[in-house]
Order: structure tokens, then C-alpha cells, then sequence
């Protein structure tokens, strides 16, 4: 009985333990099976990895997951602070052109040549009645030229308009201050009778009685006109104002532009206190040097031919031949001036002579070009000895603003 009862109860054991232990088994293997969550990098990875081994690949071993694992960890980190990379244009992309304005800057700049022409005095015209017959001639200079001590000087002292060459040394003069530009429009008009209406609806100035009894100091001139380049006509007073400032510090109620003399010996960096440039800085002084040690003289500037006077100022280190040509007009009042290079000028000679400049583009995204210099100098030729007066219309064909080059802005 008692081996009876034993052997059921190892039975009923046996029983219990091999339903209770397959139950624990179930959960640790349920528990073992379920997939760890990887990073989406890493299950990517992976794939592809599983990809590149194909169907009969073999599984990896536990270190090769683990090595894995970890490289992919660090690719991820990687490409989380990656820095971005400029894509590459293709070499057969399209090229978008760059969109080139409609309408090329109009010279000249009017705010530069009134600095340029701007009467010693005042800054304003003198009201003063010019002086009746007072010779004058296309090739020389016909303003009254003032040396910094204010002494001031004319090609031909005689007042006689029949002054003789051998008189002077200079050419016989063929015209007066009063009658200079009745008798060069005169002569425009004979050339071509289609300049009438625009020399009847357009008086100029520059070479009217009154223009031509503007009084001009030269390295006033000059410098202005060096400080005004590249700048605005308001920047250009303020910078005028503050040089000026520094050599009139003493309190004194009469203001004076500085000498060569004074402007020589300073050094550069006083001199950029005004709001000069370095380079703008240099000009000015090497300008001022040349008139003190004779190099540059007003009477040079009075007598020379046009040649000459071109010459000697371009070799200046900051005057390029436009500024020398716009001196020479507007400043010397030379009557025999003509600017090729001016896009205002070729422009308007361009719609003068029948063109149609609306038309015209610059050439290779170059430099806007409406007629050749070769071409100029042959259709204005029979215009000489009176070019200056010429050129100043043929800003007026196109409507250049040459109003304000007749008010002289800074004072």
C-alpha cells in the first residue's frame, strides 16, 4: 500500500513538474525571441547588408552584429553632424545669362564739372560786366586765370581785339569775349544747318560774355575736381569743406582755399582727415608739388597749345584724359575740345548722325560704345575751330543734364 501510495505520488510530481517547467520555459524563450528596437540607420544598414550577401548568405555571428552595431552607431553619429556640401553643377547645365541694364551710365558727370569749373571767388558766377573786347582765341585759354595770391591774369592784356603775334606770341585772336559765340554758332549752323533749332532753343553759357569772365585758380580746380571723382556731388562739398578746415584754423573770417605751397608740406595722413582717400590723398599732393617747383604754372596753362596743356596735365598722377578734357572745356574755356571718349558725346553724335542708339548694346558685355573715335574725329572735324561748342550740343541731342555743369554747386 505504502509503495502504492509512493509511487503515485512521484507520479503526480512528475506530472506537476513537467507542466510547471515548460510554462517558465515558454516565457523566457518568448522574452528571448522578441526583437530588440534598433535605430532606423541601423536596421537600414543591415538591409542593405542582407541585400549585398543575397539568399545563401550566412548568418552573422554575435561579435560581427556587435562590430556592426557599433559601426553603424558611429556612421549615425556621423551623418547627424555632417556638414553640408555644395552640390556640383553639371558641365552641361544651362547657363542663365546675366541680365545687362537697358541703359549704359550717361557722362559727363555733371556734379564733377561744376567742382571742376567752380570760380575761384565764391563758387557762384561773378556778376561783374566782363570787359568789353577782350580778346580771345579757340586754341588758348580764355578765363581769367588768378594765382593763389589772387593776382589774375588774361592770354592777351591788350584789350585791342587786333593784337598782333608778334606782339603777344600768341595766334592773332578772331573774336572778343562778347562776340565769341554769335560767331562759333554761326559757324555750327553753316556746317550743318539741323544744329539751328537746337542752338535756338539751347543758349549755352559756357562761352557767353558772362562765362568767360569766370575767374579760375587752376590747383583749386584741379583738386576739387580730383576729390569729386567717384563720389557724390553732397560728398564732395563736405570732403572740399573739411580740407579747406584744416589750413583755416585760426579762427579767421575770410576762407581761403590752401596754396601748392601749403598743401605740399602736409603730410598725407592730415590730409585724410578731410575724408580723403590714401590714393585721393597722394593726387592732390603730387598736384600741389608740381605747381611749387614750376613744373605747372598758370601761364603754361594760359599760353600753351591744346596739345601741350593735355600733356603736361595727364602726366599728373589722378587726372585721366577726361578730366583734363573737362578742364580744359569747362575750366580753361578752350574752345577747340572734343571728348571721344565721353559716352555722352558719342551718344548723342551717334542719334545726331542718324542712328538709332535705343538699338545699340555694348559689344561682348564690354564697354558701351555708340561711335568710334575715328569716326568722331572725321564728322566733327568741319566743326573745328569750335569743337568745345560742338560737343556741349551734342550732349543736348540725347537731353543730357548739362544744366547743372552751368551752376557751380560747391562753393
Amino acid at each position: 500500500m505504502l509503495a502504492r501510495l509512493s509511487t503515485m505520488s512521484v507520479r503526480r510530481s512528475s506530472r506537476i513538474a513537467s507542466i510547471t517547467v515548460p510554462l517558465v520555459a515558454d516565457k523566457s524563450s518568448e522574452v528571448a525571441k522578441e526583437p530588440k528596437k534598433r535605430p532606423l540607420a541601423s536596421r537600414g544598414q543591415e538591409t542593405k547588408a542582407k541585400k549585398q550577401k543575397g539568399h545563401g548568405a550566412v548568418e552573422q555571428t554575435a561579435v560581427e552584429k556587435e562590430k556592426n552595431g557599433l559601426v553603424n552607431g558611429a556612421l549615425q553619429a556621423e551623418s547627424e553632424f555632417k556638414v553640408p556640401v555644395t552640390p556640383v553643377k553639371k558641365a552641361n547645365a544651362r547657363r542663365v545669362p546675366a541680365k545687362q541694364s537697358k541703359q549704359p551710365p550717361l557722362t559727363p558727370t555733371p556734379s564733377l564739372i561744376s567742382v571742376i569749373r567752380a570760380p575761384y571767388s565764391s563758387g557762384d558766377v561773378d556778376d561783374a560786366t566782363p570787359p568789353p573786347g577782350r580778346p580771345v582765341e579757340p586754341h588758348i585759354t580764355n578765363a581769367p586765370l588768378v594765382t593763389p595770391g589772387g593776382t589774375q591774369h588774361v592770354a592777351y592784356e591788350n584789350t585791342l581785339p587786333d593784337s598782333t603775334p608778334s606782339k603777344t606770341g600768341l595766334p592773332r585772336p578772331i573774336a572778343t569775349t562778347n562776340t565769341l559765340l554769335d560767331q562759333a554758332c554761326a559757324h555750327l549752323i553753316s556746317v550743318d544747318p539741323r544744329l539751328r533749332p537746337l542752338i535756338e532753343k539751347h543758349q549755352c553759357h559756357i562761352f557767353s560774355p558772362k562765362g568767360l569772365a569766370e575767374v579760375i585758380e587752376p590747383f583749386r580746380s584741379l583738386s576739387s575736381g580730383i576729390m569729386g571723382q567717384q563720389v557724390s556731388g553732397a560728398a564732395a562739398k563736405s570732403i572740399k569743406n573739411k580740407f579747406i578746415a584744416l589750413f583755416n584754423e585760426d579762427g579767421s573770417e575770410e576762407v581761403q582755399f590752401p596754396t601748392p605751397a601749403q598743401v605740399a608740406v602736409t603730410d598725407i595722413a592730415r590730409l585724410r582727415l578731410a575724408g580723403l582717400s590714401q590714393r585721393k590723398a597722394e593726387y592732390i599732393q603730387g598736384l600741389a608739388q608740381k605747381f611749387t617747383n614750376g613744373e605747372l604754372t598758370n601761364e603754361m596753362l594760359m599760353t600753351a597749345s591744346d596739345d601741350e596743356v593735355m600733356e603736361k596735365l595727364i602726366a599728373v598722377r589722378g587726372l585721366g584724359k577726361w578730366s583734363v578734357e573737362m578742364f580744359a572745356c569747362f575750366g580753361l574755356k578752350r574752345l577747340d575740345i572734343l571728348s571721344t571718349g565721353d559716352l555722352g558725346v558719342q551718344r548723342g553724335m551717334a542719334a545726331f548722325y542718324g542712328k538709332d542708339v535705343k538699338k545699340l548694346k555694348a559689344k561682348g558685355g564690354g564697354k558701351w560704345k555708340y561711335m568710334s573715335e575715328q569716326d568722331m574725329v572725321e564728322k566733327s572735324a568741319p566743326f573745328a575751330p569750335y569743337r568745345s561748342l560742338f560737343m556741349w550740343y551734342m550732349w543736348r541731342v540725347e537731353d543730357v543734364d548739362v544744366d547743372v555743369m552751368e551752376q557751380s554747386t560747391l562753393a
